[in-house]
């Protein structure tokens, strides 16, 4: 790689910053997301369905109220937003008034019913729902150095890395609590910004639930090297910070969540929500043949979300604010523990 200016090296939260979001950042590219990534909202509309679902049992557990809201944090183009008032009642839709927020702005065709914001609006009563988005707030990255001391990573505008100061203060503290170095060359993702993100999130609901869901790993599993990386048209490619490709890093979900709080796998989640992935009867090939092969498909959208190795593997961070977990009637709460690993 070139040989950068002294000037021309910062740390990745800044880079990312302005790769991600800046004047011409990937995130203000007209394609969107879904041109180079396939989340869970694009890999089949059963996942709008279940989030209906969950929504719904958010509004009976507020006891219907008046205005339900629901808050899609990085929204993309809309399409989950769109989707999960397309699933719900009437009853409840009728109540529910849906926000997609995202900094890029609002595409053509999006249902009228979903009001486009730039940040979430605040004192909601109702679901908000952050899919894929802390992987997206930019993070510092540390890495141990030969004497063993972390020191934060600095890039270059062509992707080149080189180490910086030895990392300090609320960061180092953040690394000896969540994600320790033990050795050379040993790398970390340090998740302040993610954590202040993630409070600022769930401060704007009075009363529902927030929920996050991400690429995770937890203390007891950290990757040793780190997780950032970037994708580019449906392939991972090196991570360069010049708006050309989406840079992203796995989120420690654990040190996100707060007092109250709840993580399972999304398999244990969209399973409690009636996503199973359970092949239909064979009998029902004979006696009712269309059906069948919709259940079928239906299966296997199902089986896709939740694989393990694949989507089912990403986490889910439940936040009630306002309500007692127990009161949503068992759903996303009363998960074996064998399923949330």
């Amino acid at each position: 790689m070139a040989q950068q200016a002294d000037d021309e090296w910062r740390g990745w939260r800044a880079a990312a910053e302005e790769a991600l979001y800046g004047a011409h950042g990937f995130y203000r590219r007209p394609e969107g997301p879904a041109g180079h990534f396939r989340t869970s909202v694009h890999a089949s509309p059963l996942f709008a369905v279940a989030v209906a679902r969950l929504l719904c049992a958010v509004d009976e557990a507020l006891a219907g109220p008046a205005e339900l809201a629901f808050v899609d944090m990085a929204a993309g183009r809309g399409e989950l937003a769109a989707g999960v008032l397309d699933a719900l009642p009437p009853d409840v839709a009728a109540r529910t008034r849906a926000y997609a927020v995202e900094i890029a702005g609002r595409p053509e065709g999006l249902d009228p019913r979903v009001e486009w914001l730039d940040e979430p609006p605040r004192g909601i009563t109702g679901l908000l729902f952050a899919n894929e988005w802390l992987d997206n707030v930019p993070v510092e990255v540390a890495e141990a150095g030969s004497d063993g001391v972390p020191r934060l990573v600095l890039v270059g505008p062509d992707g080149g890395e080189r180490l910086g100061e030895p990392v300090t203060g609320a960061q180092a503290e953040w690394l000896e609590r969540w994600w320790p170095l033990p050795a050379e060359g040993c790398r970390a993702e340090i998740g302040l910004t993610r954590d202040a993100a993630w409070a600022a999130a769930v401060a704007t609901v009075d009363r529902g639930l927030a929920v996050a869901v991400d690429y995770a790993h937890r203390a007891k599993a950290r990757p040793p090297f780190g997780t950032l990386t970037g994708f580019r048209a449906g392939r991972e490619v090196a991570p360069v910070p010049d708006g050309s490709c989406d840079i992203t890093a796995h989120v420690a979900l654990d040190a996100c969540a707060l007092p109250g709080a709840r993580l399972l796998t999304q398999r244990a989640a969209l399973r409690t929500l009636g996503l199973t992935g359970a092949r239909p009867p064979l009998t029902l090939a004979s006696t009712d043949p269309t059906a069948y092969v919709r259940a079928l498909a239906h299966a296997g959208a199902a089986a896709e979300l939740t694989a393990p190795g694949g989507l089912g593997d990403f986490g889910w961070l439940l936040q009630p604010v306002g309500i007692a977990g127990a009161s949503l009637g068992g759903l996303l709460v009363d998960v074996p523990d064998h399923e949330e690993q």
